[in-house]
């Protein structure tokens, strides 16, 4: 729906909320005209919301307030129906940031899950480029796609083909790779024809011996150098004006990011740059200076 800049600041009709109570418990609902939400603080109708502030304060007929806002794209995630596990907020801005995933290029995507990690690539390729993934579950779609397009209504640059990343990739001068796969090694020979040159690979798994496989195919392939592996480690701080410390809790290993880009292959031995000659100055010296 097209808002314009009035409508910016008020929830409609298809919208998702997010509402938070005082303990900071989130709920996320999608507003429906007539619809009432329920729950153990009391009933709120949509209808209050409809046409009212985002970002205002609802009391239901308990008398308990909850604030109502958009919920950003990491609220959504941690709150998605889920069929594979999904891939946690705190990596998805890493995987797009360390893909160097820009607009208008054209990725592909390895394995759909849940929708969340290709809802984040289609974000940042915009209407410009495109994302095509490679899904060998054709079960997992209908919830997926329902996902994303939750996320992202316009969904006409993304194409999914159900087939097997492993066997190869069909497209070329393809601008980066994500994978989220259990073996991403068996795709690296494919990924490396359908790459350009200077193209990036980002692979994301959850254990370190998959990191391990995945790196020494990546070096006995030989057309991938600066290949890097990390993981993130999220921690927040409880901050009042009597104390500052962190929190008891962290979201901390929930997988590795690997990176590598496309290049041409190392030559072997040393490598022989061409040296010109230099200019022999030795008759000039010897004429001495003009008068």
């Amino acid at each position: 729906m097209n808002q314009t800049s009035t409508d910016k600041n008020l929830f409609q009709s298809g919208d998702l909320a997010l509402l938070i109570d005082r303990k900071e418990r989130r709920y996320m609902i999608t507003l429906t005209d007539d619809e009432t939400y329920h729950c153990h603080l009391g009933r709120l109708t949509h209808n209050d919301m409809i046409g009212s502030s985002i970002g205002g304060w609802y009391r239901t007929d308990k008398g308990h307030v909850l604030l109502a806002v958009r919920p950003t794209m990491g609220d959504f995630v941690r709150q998605m129906p889920r069929g594979p596990q999904i891939i946690y907020p705190k990596d998805l801005g890493n995987i797009v940031n360390f893909a160097d995933i820009f607009p208008g290029a054209k990725v592909i995507e390895g394995g759909l899950g849940s929708g969340a990690l290709t809802s984040a690539l289609l974000r940042a390729v915009g209407s410009t480029g495109k994302v095509i993934n490679y899904e060998i579950d054709e079960s997992v779609l209908p919830k997926a796609i329902r996902n994303i397009e939750r996320v992202t209504p316009d969904i006409s640059n993304l194409e999914i083909k159900v087939g097997d990343i492993y066997q190869g990739i069909e497209e070329r001068d393809i601008d980066r790779v994500v994978l989220d796969v259990p073996e991403p090694w068996q795709a690296v020979p494919g990924i490396g024809d359908a790459l350009v040159m200077g193209g990036i690979l980002l692979s994301f798994v959850p254990t370190i011996i998959q990191v391990q496989r995945l790196v020494l195919a990546l070096e006995e392939d030989g057309r991938f150098q600066m290949i890097q592996s990390l993981e993130t480690m999220l921690r927040t701080w409880h901050v009042t004006e009597r104390s500052v410390r962190p929190d008891h809790r962290m979201i901390a290993h929930s997988g590795f990011l690997t990176t590598a880009v496309r290049c041409e292959p190392r030559p072997s031995g040393r490598v022989h740059l061409p040296v010109e000659p230099l200019e022999d100055d030795s008759a000039d010296e010897a004429e001495g200076p003009e008068e």
